[in-house]
C-alpha cells in the first residue's frame, strides 16, 4: 500500500496512536517505571519511546535531515503526566510534520539512522509496525500485573470465534 495522502495518512495514524495512548491510564501509578525484568524496559521508557522516536527518528528523517532521537529516559517525561505530556506533544508535533508531506517527498526517500535509503511511505509504514510491536509489550506487561486491557478493535479472540461461521 502506497500512502500518496498526508492528510489521511495523519488521520489514520492518529487512531493507531489512540489505541496505544488509551493503555497509559490503566498502568498502575506506583508501576510507572517498573520493568517486568532486569535489563528490560518500564512502562514509562516505553511510552516515552514512542514520543522521542515518532518525533525525534521518523519525523526528522521524512524531512531530509538525520536522526535526532534522545533515547528514552526519566529527563523526558516523569511520573504520569510528564510521560502522557511529551508523548502527547511529541506525537503532535510529528502529525504537524508528516500532514505537511508533499505526494512528491512521500514517493521519494528517506534515509534511516542506519544510513538506508527507503522510500518516505515505507519509512511510515515501519513506523507503524514499530508502534504495534510496542503496544503488544505493553498490553503483556499490563496482563503481567493482572490489569485487563480493551481489546483493540472491541472483541476477545473468544467473541470472534463466536461470532464466527462454523463456531
Amino acid at each position: 500500500m502506497m500512502i500518496q495522502d498526508a492528510v489521511s495518512f495523519v488521520e489514520y495514524w492518529r487512531g493507531v496512536r489512540q489505541r496505544t495512548r488509551r493503555l497509559l491510564p490503566l498502568v498502575p501509578p506506583d508501576r510507572l517505571e517498573w520493568a517486568p525484568g532486569p535489563d528490560r524496559w518500564t512502562f514509562g521508557d516505553l511510552f516515552r519511546h514512542l514520543g522521542a522516536i515518532e518525533r525525534w527518528m521518523y519525523a526528522e528523517t521524512v524531512q531530509g535531515r538525520p536522526s535526532r532521537y534522545p533515547g528514552h529516559g526519566l529527563e523526558l517525561g516523569a511520573g504520569f503526566d510528564g510521560v502522557a505530556t511529551y508523548l502527547d506533544r511529541m506525537h503532535d508535533e510529528s502529525c504537524a510534520i508528516f500532514g505537511g508531506l508533499s505526494p512528491e517527498r512521500l514517493a521519494g526517500k528517506s534515509t534511516t539512522p542506519a544510513g538506508a535509503p527507503i522510500t518516505t511511505y515505507k519509512w511510515l509504514r515501519a513506523m507503524v509496525e514499530h508502534e504495534a510491536h510496542h503496544r503488544g509489550q505493553v498490553h503483556l506487561m499490563l496482563g503481567l500485573l493482572g490489569v485487563r486491557a480493551p481489546q483493540i478493535f472491541g472483541l476477545t479472540e473468544e467473541e470472534v470465534r463466536a461470532r464466527s461461521a462454523g463456531a
